[in-house]
């Protein structure tokens, strides 16, 4: 059965991501808005746009369509709904390909829902412009939430 992010999962993604109606580079100096929008040729956004709230949203829903889909075809064991949702904000914030290819889904599909816990602790960094990697505390704390919802009894 095709699970889809719940409304706890898209409130908490919200709260994660935070709203801004205008567009700001992220902590890796990509141009982004709304919550966690990454705006790209194309998609009907631009630099210049001012987004309402509910606009923001519907980009959110749009976008977390393709990390849903990601977690869908790629956990291969069975997950609750906190488990689903908490690897979708995840895929979400990292993408889908670092999701398919980490160590943590392969835990996990190994059955070692604890193990798959533990390593969503260690993507707290991120690529800057220079190519750094640089650990953040609003990832180790975004980490911790995910963490928490992952090992939450549906």
């Amino acid at each position: 059965m095709t699970k889809t992010l719940s409304d706890n999962g898209i409130a908490l993604l919200k709260q994660l991501e935070g709203f801004r109606a205008r567009p700001y580079n992220d902590a890796a100096g990509k141009l982004t808005i709304g919550y966690g929008h990454l705006i790209v040729r194309g998609d009907g956004v631009s630099k210049d746009d001012i987004l309402e709230e509910v606009q923001a949203t519907g980009l959110l829903k749009r976008d977390v369509k393709k990390a849903e889909d990601c977690v869908n075809e790629c956990v291969v064991t069975s997950i609750n709904q906190n488990q689903f949702d908490a690897l979708v904000i995840f895929a979400f914030n990292v993408g889908n390909y670092a999701l398919q290819n980490s160590t943590l889904l392969q835990k996990l599909n190994k059955g070692d829902y604890e193990g798959a816990s533990e390593q969503l602790l260690r993507w707290c960094k991120v690529r800057t412009a220079q190519g750094a990697f640089v650990e953040l505390a609003g990832l180790k704390n975004r980490r911790l939430a995910e963490q928490k919802l992952f090992n939450t009894p549906a």
